[in-house]
């Protein structure tokens, strides 16, 4: 008996021309990824009605919801299709900023060991996270909502498969980020979050989605650093604009800008847990900047 294991897992994904349907002939673009929660729940219908023996008579699946994340180590290039689609945004001129297009993507698993292939189809990209730590590679997720889903034993008929990139995954290390348009060395992490607000929409006589409803774009994030003055904390007691912007470098000199150019703190406290060093960490909201007409801006640079 064979067991489906992690190590010979894959994934692949392909934008659809039309919501919930996989194109013919498909090519597919691999995903690198750490882990995945891409799959199917559904509700539960239970039968109310009442029996002198006290036994449930009935029971139904009710809605479906195709959803979950994947996870990464982001590194160069892998992932621009899948930005595009979280920020519905187009990269023009190497610079991708926030927008009003809507994509969705067949998203394909497939556990090679035991020849079976998991399609997700109307996918939609909803959030996305990162995280930057000290000693440790760049990390993220991205949220898909979806339609329908599927399991099969053979690939798509005609599906071809692009190679995978080898870019080396971003570090915490090799970069820079500044705070107000300066250099700031002590930021002992940061994490980022946009979320889109996406909803299942759901109508009588079928148990998928329709195209999911989509709210603002909301960026949202936090910053923790050593405790070394005021500055940070005036900013967020002062309720002061303000701006972010961190450069990961990948081994081979490319790298992404990601750039917030309006953001407010709305939290900061410095907290003494102990006789080490006092950091303070300080929750912050991106907002709409008019000169890039967008709260934020990934700028990608070739070695």
């Amino acid at each position: 008996m064979t067991i489906a294991t992690g190590s010979r897992h894959n994934m692949a994904y392909v934008v659809e021309s039309t919501f919930g349907t996989t194109p013919t002939t498909p090519s597919f673009t691999p995903i690198r990824h750490t882990g995945t929660t891409i799959g199917l729940s559904k509700d539960a219908i239970e039968s109310e009605e009442l029996r002198e023996d006290r036994q449930i008579a009935h029971f139904r699946h009710g809605n479906e919801s195709v959803a979950g994340d994947i996870n990464v180590e982001l590194s160069y290039e892998s992932f621009d299709d899948l930005l595009e689609a979280v920020l519905c945004g187009t990269w023009a001129t190497n610079v991708l900023k926030a927008g009003t297009t809507r994509r969705s993507y067949t998203v394909e698993r497939h556990h090679q060991d035991i020849g079976k292939y998991l399609r997700s189809t109307g996918c939609n990209f909803n959030a996305l996270s990162l995280s930057v730590a000290p000693n440790s590679m760049v990390t993220g997720s991205f949220s898909v909502i979806g339609k329908d889903f599927a399991v099969a034993s053979t690939a798509i008929t005609g599906a071809t498969y692009a190679a995978e990139s080898t870019t080396s995954p971003f570090d915490s290390f090799t970069g820079s980020i500044t705070e107000g348009g300066s250099s700031i060395a002590v930021i002992t992490g940061l994490e980022l979050s946009l979320d889109n607000g996406m909803e299942s929409m759901y109508v009588v006589g079928s148990s998928s989605t329709l195209l999911p409803s989509i709210g603002k774009s909301s960026v949202s994030g936090s910053v923790t650093a050593y405790f070394e003055d005021s500055t940070l904390i005036d900013k967020f007691i002062n309720e002061t604009s303000s701006s972010l912007t961190f450069v990961l470098t990948d081994l081979a000199g490319n790298s992404y800008t990601f750039n917030l150019p309006n953001v407010k703190y709305n939290s900061g406290n410095p907290e003494v847990g102990g006789a080490g060093a006092v950091t303070v960490s300080l929750d912050f909201v991106a907002l709409y900047n008019s000169s890039d007409a967008s709260q934020i801006k990934i700028t990608r640079t070739d070695a």
